[in-house]
């Protein structure tokens, strides 16, 4: 018992390294994240107010005016996607699975916040388990200067993990709000622009 005891020990501190690395690089990538979102926003606050004062007033007759007065796509998915479906309009099919990809794309975006939602406590938890043995270790032996090293550690680790998971939070419940939005809008504007324009020929009276 006291081999197994032993191997898991060694196992369990042989992990502390690979555990923190991750976390920082973990860290890393939430803050490109979190730097990324803040652009992202600020960019959106502008498009948005345009392409909402375009769906109050757009029909099967100006449509095609008003969707000229949108900005060029260039970087947008949003943006992009509307284009394709303008000029594809008439392909019912290709416009129905260029949503249904548009929302398999946002979907893939919104993992990246979940997977630091999941792996950040995670990660965080196992960096504050794993110096507990050695902290509790060095308390038994007297070492007091070896328990402090590894409880700083052990909260440092946790510290990291939960902003980490805070990131992913806060970019998750806000991205998902923009998609649900975006996903509608393009669903709407897909039902103007494949409606048939119908013309309005007067009837004369019958003499």
């Amino acid at each position: 018992m006291e081999t197994i005891s032993n191997t898991l020990f060694w196992i369990s501190n042989g992990l502390l390294v690979p555990v923190v690395v991750l976390l920082l690089l973990f860290f890393l990538r939430a803050i490109i994240l979190a730097g990324g979102f803040f652009g992202e926003f600020y960019q959106r606050i502008k498009l948005q107010k345009q392409f909402t004062d375009i769906l109050e007033d757009i029909n099967s007759e100006n449509r095609d005016e008003r969707l000229q007065q949108l900005p060029p796509a260039g970087n947008s998915p949003l943006l992009r996607c509307l284009k394709k479906l303008s000029e594809r309009r008439d392909n019912a099919d290709y416009c129905e699975r260029l949503l249904a990809n548009y929302e398999v794309d946002a979907g893939k975006e919104l993992g990246r916040s979940r997977t630091f939602i999941k792996l950040g406590p995670m990660l965080g938890l196992m960096g504050t388990l794993i110096p507990m043995g050695p902290a509790l270790v060095g308390l038994a032996a007297g070492d007091i200067s070896s328990m402090a090293y590894n409880m700083q550690v052990a909260f440092a680790t946790t510290v990291v993990g939960m902003v980490i998971a805070a990131i992913g939070v806060v970019t998750l419940q806000v991205k998902q709000r923009w998609y649900a939005r975006e996903m509608n809008d393009l669903e709407y504007l897909y039902k103007v622009l494949s409606t048939p324009v119908i013309a309005s020929n007067p009837i004369s009276p019958i003499q």
